[in-house]
């Protein structure tokens, strides 16, 4: 379906096109395929880290030999990445629906490119963040990517589409661990090939962080010569720039654009609407579990490689960074896969609201099985029963991790209009964001707190437990349907 097409379907009264069957709207695989792509930078950008920052952290000396303080500073480096992205996100998606999504995608993908360079060369921990800060701000574009997506389908094939994305995040999150388990320290690792490269022994960090920034390079060229804007927009930016430092000349009234949102009920208004019109109930029940899934999400997978590097007498496992890479490789190609198998017929067979449920409640046994590997650890040795129950864990993620694409479609029916799909879907990554400022740092610092002498051992067990039964409580506010909350559109 073409731009003018969508205008013209947008405009159409609601009667007229609940009396004829909607028929499904293949999906735009020209403009479909480059979105993909444009995904893996995310993972790419947060999964290359995630095995070597537990050594990176040791190597630059900021724990003085403190075994018990490395995950607190992973959790302060992790953090200040999706504090800077929370900063960020709302803003990104606001201005997106009114100059268009692909500059701004261009401008993001040049800055994390540049970000993840300075990551590898950073010596001290300021450095460190400082560089995760600025791919956080810039990546709060990812949001954009996220509404595009919502731009180019609509409610036939969108479900359809969701069980696509996930293979960019299952892509990404494979590669991602593969890389900067594999290619950290590389003078020490290959020698034969990498040993005479002083660049590399000075820098053991940079090759696996180029990885993703020659990624973002790609990503830009293919968007700035295949990627088409996916929103009309008259709108220049000093133009939105005047307008907010002089609202009495420039902005138009709050309650002008309310009133005619109201006075054409009948069709869908085709200007964005202000922030405060979007915040309707439907859309603060959405985001609120959008919160709480990411809570409980970020919290766990940013405890897993601290959990798999911290020695087993501290609670974790004493695994190396190849192992923790291929360990969460494997996660993210189990992830990927499942759901695009299987989402799209569960949530045609159950409802987005009930697999979303199911998802959040394996966050119980996810948890439980923490303090079980470990146990078995210490009295068996890394034997059979470890890897089986490492398995498991692993083997129940995927359900937690559908919750996304479950949220995607609610986040999609809760707009008030499809102008306005940016703004809506901004809300939802601010507090996602959120979830994963919170996330990383408080489940770090409760886990190298309670492994301190005298303290308690599940003290970070009883954190993750209390986030589940938070997000359970939530999920339940979601209708079955995301379909029953999208009062622009009628399906037959």
């Amino acid at each position: 379906m073409t731009a003018s097409e969508r205008q013209v379907e947008e405009t159409r009264p609601l009667l007229q096109r609940s009396e004829r069957s909607m028929t499904r709207t293949p999906l735009p695989w020209d403009q479909f395929w480059i979105i993909l792509f444009l995904q893996l930078s995310d993972p790419l950008a947060i999964q290359t880290l995630a095995p070597f920052i537990p050594e990176l952290i040791r190597d630059i000396g900021v724990t003085h030999g403190d075994e018990s303080q490395v995950g607190h500073y992973v959790g302060i480096l992790q953090s200040s990445y999706f504090t800077a992205q929370a900063l960020t996100i709302l803003p990104w998606s606001q201005l997106s629906d009114h100059i268009g999504r692909k500059p701004l995608i261009l401008t993001a993908l040049f800055a994390i490119a540049v970000s993840m360079f300075s990551f590898g060369l950073s010596k001290n921990f300021v450095g460190l963040v400082a560089s995760r800060v600025i791919c956080g701000a810039f990546n709060g574009s990812n949001g954009v990517i996220k509404s595009m997506v919502m731009d180019i389908t609509d409610v036939t094939n969108l479900p359809k589409a969701y069980g696509y994305v996930p293979l960019s995040w299952m892509i990404g999150n494979a590669l991602g661990p593969l890389v900067g388990g594999s290619l950290s320290r590389p003078a020490d690792r290959f020698p034969e090939i990498f040993g005479r490269s002083e660049v590399l022994k000075t820098y053991p960090y940079l090759l696996p962080c180029a990885i993703p920034a020659l990624f973002a390079s790609v990503a830009w060229l293919v968007t700035y010569f295949r990627l088409r804007e996916s929103v009309s927009t008259s709108a220049r930016l000093w133009e939105l720039i005047k307008g907010w430092f002089f609202p009495q000349s420039y902005a138009k009234p709050f309650t002008q654009i309310e009133s005619s949102w109201e006075a054409n009920f009948e069709g869908v208004p085709s200007k964005p609407l202000p922030l405060r019109a979007v915040l309707t109930p439907k859309v603060f029940v959405m985001a609120a579990n959008c919160s709480t899934v990411a809570l409980l999400h970020i919290a766990y997978t940013s405890i897993l490689p601290v959990f798999y590097a911290t020695p087993i007498e501290l609670g974790g496992l004493s695994l190396d960074p190849p192992r923790i890479g291929a360990i969460l490789a494997v996660s993210g190609l189990a992830n990927g896969t499942s759901q695009f198998f299987f989402f799209s017929r569960l949530q045609n067979r159950f409802g987005a609201g009930a697999i979303n449920t199911v998802g959040v409640c394996a966050g119980v046994p996810i948890v439980l099985l923490f303090p079980v590997i470990n146990a078995l650890a210490r009295t068996y040795g890394m034997g059979l029963a470890v890897w089986l129950s490492v398995g498991v864990q692993l083997a129940l993620t995927p359900s937690l991790v559908m919750c996304y694409s479950c949220l995607a479609l609610f986040i999609s029916a809760a707009a008030p209009n499809r102008a306005s799909i940016g703004t809506t879907n901004g809300v939802a990554q601010l507090l996602i964001a959120g979830g994963r400022i919170i996330g990383p740092a408080l489940v770090a610092s409760i886990f190298s707190y309670s492994m301190q002498e005298g303290h308690n051992a599940w003290m970070v067990y009883y954190f993750l437990i209390a986030v589940t039964f938070l997000a359970v409580g939530t999920s339940l506010l979601l209708p079955r349907d995301p379909s029953l909350w999208d009062d622009r559109q009628s399906v037959v």
